[in-house]
């Protein structure tokens, strides 16, 4: 029986979204955004060489597909990025009207979202008030920090030093649907915080806000850091997806990554967590260890969480040329019938403009299924096709390209 490995390289969008003029940073539309692309050229041009020098290197994406999915997306070619695949590659595009975390993810899985999010305002408070004192009422204080539009690295460096003097949770928002808390591991509590999150979540979720994020840090005033006790509260699937498909066949679904908070667990049957380091090697042991007919689910965050909103080029590029150089150490102990597609969620071009998202098209890179190109595909065509490999029942509305 075969195997299936869905690895989601957060935020690597390759352009080209037909809608991305619907879709804002700020006031500025996502039209003409496209991560790879942009980040390609930076290198090329000598504007991304802190850590790292030189053109773009991804020798084993690219092999896979990568520059010729770009191409094919968005019109453009990648310099760098001039292999003749031998994999299997195409792009896919997103119907969901959304460029998050859950939107892509359930979509890749079977489901475009079947109805709008609810999106905080961007203003000061951007709360609503019983929502904020429901944090309050949970958090046992009179008054909460933040209560905004941030990212979570500018929240913790403004009101950081006044949560460890006050006791009050950091709590902010951003262009996706959702509410982030983010206190001191240590003297707020780590599991408080959880608690907190955990208990506001259902009345977020009956509003259609689709995450409550619990975002730990640790350090003191000017040294402070996130810690990778981060963990996501969101809304269940409402409908089966390809977790449950696969686990109500018999077959075991292991997530790696934040999969598990994305689907609430379902259909999940056992989670590995930690940095994308940790998730690498998380990865290669379930190569060398997953059963038969096991579909392994994996997200690494941090091109998105550590470099996309920060739009960190240097950084982002980085991250590529190291997750490149061990997908070339993990290819080769797949086994003759696995099948391993490399993919994304959705974009964050660190070039743009903002700190949001942006919309794309995606990349589909495929090892393990023969070699070409299957061209412009939908975002549910990725669930079909793992489905029709591991042998079970597409439950949704995509069609397959193997």
């Amino acid at each position: 029986m075969s195997r299936a490995f869905i690895v989601v390289m957060d935020s690597v969008g390759i352009g080209g979204a037909p809608d991305a003029d619907q879709f804002f940073n700020g006031t500025v539309p996502d039209t003409g955004a496209n991560t790879v692309l942009h980040i390609a050229q930076a290198c090329a041009a000598g504007r991304a060489e802190e850590g790292r020098s030189g053109p773009l290197n991804l020798p084993t994406l690219d092999a896979l597909g990568l520059g010729q999915a770009v191409e094919l997306a968005s019109g453009q070619r990648a310099p760098g990025l001039d292999a003749t695949a031998t994999g299997r590659w195409g792009a896919a595009t997103e119907i969901s009207k959304g460029k998050d975390t859950p939107s892509g993810h359930w979509e890749l899985a079977g489901l475009p979202v079947p109805w709008d999010w609810t999106y905080l305002p961007d203003t000061v408070p951007s709360f609503p008030d019983d929502i904020t004192q429901r944090i309050c009422d949970l958090a046992g204080t009179d008054g909460i920090l933040g209560n905004c539009h941030s990212n979570g690295v500018k929240v913790i460096e403004d009101f950081g030093a006044e949560h460890l003097r006050t006791g009050k949770p950091i709590c902010y928002t951003s262009a996706d649907s959702v509410l982030q808390i983010a206190a001191h591991e240590e003297a707020f509590g780590l599991d408080r915080l959880l608690q907190i999150c955990e208990d506001l979540a259902p009345m977020c979720h009956a509003r259609r806000i689709g995450r409550v994020i619990a975002r730990p840090f640790v350090g003191e005033e000017g040294r402070f850091e996130r810690t990778t006790n981060r963990h996501d509260y969101a809304i269940a699937p409402p409908e089966p997806v390809l977790t449950n498909w696969v686990h109500d066949a018999g077959q075991a679904v292991i997530a790696i990554g934040k999969i598990g908070d994305i689907f609430s667990m379902s259909g999940i049957d056992a989670v590995h967590k930690g940095s994308d380091t940790q998730l690498m090697t998380h990865l290669a042991h379930q190569i060398d260890t997953a059963p038969e007919g096991a579909l392994i689910f994996a997200n690494f965050v941090e091109f998105d969480s550590k470099y996309g909103h920060r739009r960190d080029v240097s950084g982002y590029a980085r991250a590529l040329e190291w997750f490149d150089a061990e997908i070339a150490k993990l290819l080769p102990r797949l086994k003759p019938d696995d099948l391993l597609l490399i993919t994304a969620d959705h974009g964050n071009d660190p070039t743009w403009t903002g700190t949001d998202h942006t919309r794309e098209r995606v990349p589909v890179l495929i090892a393990g299924a023969g070699s070409g190109e299957i061209g412009h595909i939908g975002f549910v065509d990725v669930a079909a096709s793992i489905a029709e490999h591991l042998g079970v029942a597409s439950k949704g509305s995509g069609r397959s390209f193997l």
